[in-house]
């Protein structure tokens, strides 16, 4: 009788192992998230184009603040307000049409090497965009204290996003008008370098011979 039993739940272990076996071979993969790599090239990225566009603005007056080099271009203060609508315009996007569109690895090949075509390209000035009118400033904030204080907000919880999302942003893409289809991440990088592009667009309004001494 024991004998019996003995075989009986040997015979039904091996079944249970045979199942799971089974399982185990027809299951879905694992979705893939960024690599230690590519979080840390992003944080990298994101902490540079913070600590350098807050110390473009920093310690400016109120002239300095508003000063427009020609009636057709943005002031100091109107770049920046640029910059922050974008920091949480661009991150909504990622996380809600990007992220909620069915994942489509496919579509891998289409962005190859589109890394690090956007680090070298978005920050480039030589070549002109228009920014479109959801993005364009409209003084939503009346000092820089304030706008600087929105920017860290919203920049420090995309940092933390990037630091823990295990969301799979390589399998899900979003049309760009310039560079067509990007993935999650790429569209971080640009984010990014977005930031870096538009600093340097306020140095070029300090640089202005007008721009006030004080």
């Amino acid at each position: 009788m024991h004998v019996k039993k003995s075989v009986t739940f040997v015979s039904m272990m091996t079944i249970c192992l045979l199942l799971c076996s089974a399982v185990s071979q027809t299951a879905q993969p694992v979705a893939t998230t960024l690599s230690p790599e590519e979080r840390e090239a992003a944080l990298k990225l994101f902490q540079t184009t913070h600590d350098n566009f807050l110390k473009s603005i920093s310690g400016l007056s109120q002239k300095q603040w508003t000063f427009k080099p020609a009636p057709d271009r943005w002031s100091v203060a109107e770049v920046a307000e640029h910059i922050t609508v974008s920091e949480t315009t661009i991150m909504g996007l990622i996380q809600h049409p990007l992220m909620q569109s069915p994942a489509a690895p496919e579509k891998r090949e289409q962005v190859k090497g589109k890394d690090q075509l956007i680090l070298e390209k978005v920050p480039d000035r030589s070549h002109k965009a228009q920014a479109p009118e959801m993005l364009r400033p409209t003084g939503r904030w009346a000092t820089e204290a304030d706008l600087a204080k929105v920017f860290e907000d919203a920049r420090k919880a995309n940092m933390d996003y990037i630091r823990t999302t295990n969301d799979d942003l390589r399998d899900h893409f979003f049309d760009h008008p310039a560079f067509g289809t990007l993935d999650g991440y790429q569209w971080l990088l640009l984010l990014g370098t977005h930031s870096a592009r538009h600093t340097a667009q306020i140095e070029e309004v300090k640089a202005d011979p007008n721009f006030p001494k004080e």
